[in-house]
């Protein structure tokens, strides 16, 4: 401990002042100050969840700088989802070193560590460790020694959108454990990703969390955060505040209203409300477990597929980005006799070229089971590659009629995409139009076939879904997944992102709705009839030929020769 150093500098909220002055920011906000307390005097094990662009991480690196001035024989292992991420908390580190006159004098040496991924401090004793270091999540963690470990978003779209992921993720973060030094502190700064957030494992595990919304919550849902708001949230909350930014000087209502625009509200919610109290299943009615996951030819399928939800029915090679537990599940039961499909149909929403796609999904049927053989979403609206796109599409599949969604463009887009059909795959078109809301018209339309479990995936096409977004943003590619979209959506308007996937699927689905109505039990038997008919037909022609005579049918053939 610095002994001289004036008594106000021991207090890391002053320092946040002066560190914030010194790199030309304005004064913290008060939320700031409120995280930059509970970093300091908080648990040992503690969990910072705040809103986006709040700036929780360049706090807590101050906060790193301000523990070293204090006694630089401290430790630090810096921990992100991925090791650039990390690497960047360090580097600020560094910069605020070189920034900021309190700062000035823990430069490292010529002869200490001096890099990107790990320094020393210039009063530190020698160690094995250095006083900051930075690793990936994924990275060597053992081995690794720290007073203070800090885990900056180490939970990211790109490792917890499925099930085993996040089972994964929780494994890796229980290391931690074996690099803390005897009394030492391990704080994680995060948003959650999915409804199914890691951060509530902590809970579980002794971690002490605080969450500092954007907006007020409504006095209904202040129950739902679990006594882990902000003291300054509760403290003056008010029916008068509810929807106001927490935060104003940070982010104006206005600025807000716009992010919730653009994320939609399960986004919003998750990353600026840190809400996930979503994940009330009544709310989601569509779950990955109801489906039935089976891939076959093609052009035919199995006369009969019996579900099933038991556990050694479960797909595990097949990436499920549903709710915790809701896996895929293969067919208890698969007929031997397989059959030509009665019908195909691709279902086509079109889109602008903003930031929505078009969607577009095949949906085959048999004996009343849907199967949906291909889907995806194409970016940059009405262009020739796309109209193309869809046209291949239409012919590989061998669709025998397509469904546009008409809302949008008035039809337009039905006279783009006939040139290419007529040139690639001639086949019928019919236009759709919708007016009610597409949230419950969505739900309406899957959930009743869903829970019938008359609705069969082929693996190919979830796991080309899951592939298809890789090349996005990684705060973006859930949002795209059509079978994101489906566990996530609800009967609130606007409560996904983007959903042009699911609502193509919808409208094909829609289109065979009546179908699933039948007697499956009926059409085998009338099947079987008519193959017993056929075979008779066969056999009476094989006698006519060997001994003559008029032909007969099967039965009256039978009735005179067997009285």
């Amino acid at each position: 401990m610095q002994d001289n150093l004036d008594p106000r500098l021991k207090d890391f909220r002053n320092v946040l002042y002066l560190t914030w002055n010194a790199i030309g920011l304005p004064e913290p906000t008060k939320v700031q100050y409120e995280m930059a307390d509970w970093v300091q005097n908080g648990p040992r094990r503690q969990v910072l969840m705040a809103f986006r662009g709040v700036g929780k991480s360049w706090i807590t690196s101050a906060f790193v700088m301000h523990q070293l001035m204090l006694d630089p024989s401290k430790q630090f292992l810096v921990v992100s989802a991925s090791k650039q991420r990390a690497d960047e908390f360090t580097n600020f580190c560094k910069k605020l070193m070189a920034a900021v006159p309190l700062f000035h004098h823990l430069a490292p040496k010529d002869s200490q560590r001096n890099s990107s991924i790990a320094f020393d401090v210039a009063p530190a004793p020698p160690s094995h460790a250095p006083s900051v270091k930075s690793l990936g999540v994924t990275g060597q963690l053992t081995g690794s020694r720290a007073d203070c470990v800090i885990l900056d978003d180490v939970e990211v779209s790109n490792n917890s959108a499925t099930t085993t992921m996040r089972e994964q993720l929780q494994e890796r973060i229980k290391e931690v454990d074996a690099i803390i030094k005897p009394g030492g502190r391990v704080v994680f700064l995060g948003t959650p990703q999915t409804e199914e957030s890691i951060y509530h494992v902590l809970n579980e595990r002794g971690y002490e969390c605080r969450i500092w919304p954007a907006l007020y919550p409504k006095e209904e849902e202040i129950q739902s955060y679990g006594g882990r708001l902000a003291p300054s949230v509760t403290e003056e909350w008010s029916e008068s505040r509810v929807g106001e930014p927490t935060d104003p000087k940070r982010f104006s209502k206005e600025d807000l209203q716009e992010r919730a625009l653009s994320w939609g509200r399960s986004g919003f919610q998750l990353q600026f409300m840190l809400s996930t109290s979503l994940s009330d299943a009544e709310r989601y009615p569509l779950r990955l477990s109801d489906l039935i996951s089976y891939g076959g030819d093609p052009e035919q399928g199995p006369e009969r597929l019996v579900w099933s939800g038991a556990s050694d029915r479960v797909e595990e090679d097949l990436p499920s980005v549903g709710f915790k537990g809701d896996r895929w599940h293969r067919p208890q039961v698969i007929s031997e006799k397989f059959l030509p499909y009665t019908g195909s149909v691709m279902a086509i929403d079109p889109s602008g070229r903003g930031e929505d796609e078009t969607g577009y999904a095949v949906i085959k049927m048999l004996n009343g089971w849907m199967h949906l053989t291909a889907s995806g979403g194409l970016r940059g609206g009405y262009t020739p590659e796309n109209l193309k796109a869809l046209a291949k599409v239409a012919r590989d599949q061998k669709v025998n009629r397509i469904l546009v969604e008409s809302n949008f463009g008035d039809g337009m887009f039905t006279q783009l995409l006939t040139p290419y059909l007529r040139e690639t795959w001639p086949c019928t078109t019919e236009e759709v139009r919708h007016s009610t809301q597409k949230e419950k018209r969505i739900i309406d339309t899957l959930e009743p076939v869903m829970n019938q479990h008359r609705l069969v995936v082929q693996p190919s096409v979830v796991r080309a879904d899951y592939e298809s977004t890789k090349g996005l943003p990684p705060e973006k590619q859930l949002s795209y997944m059509l079978f994101h979209q489906l566990t996530r959506i609800t009967r609130d308007r606007g409560s996904l992102r983007h959903d042009d996937r699911l609502d193509a699927l919808s409208m094909a689905v829609g289109y065979w709705a009546k179908a699933v109505a039948v007697d499956v039990d009926r059409m085998i038997r009338e099947r079987k009839q008519r193959d017993m008919d056929k075979e008779m037909e066969r056999f009476e022609d094989a006698h006519r030929r060997s001994f003559g005579g008029p032909r007969n049918t099967g039965l009256n053939w039978m009735a005179k020769n067997h009285p």
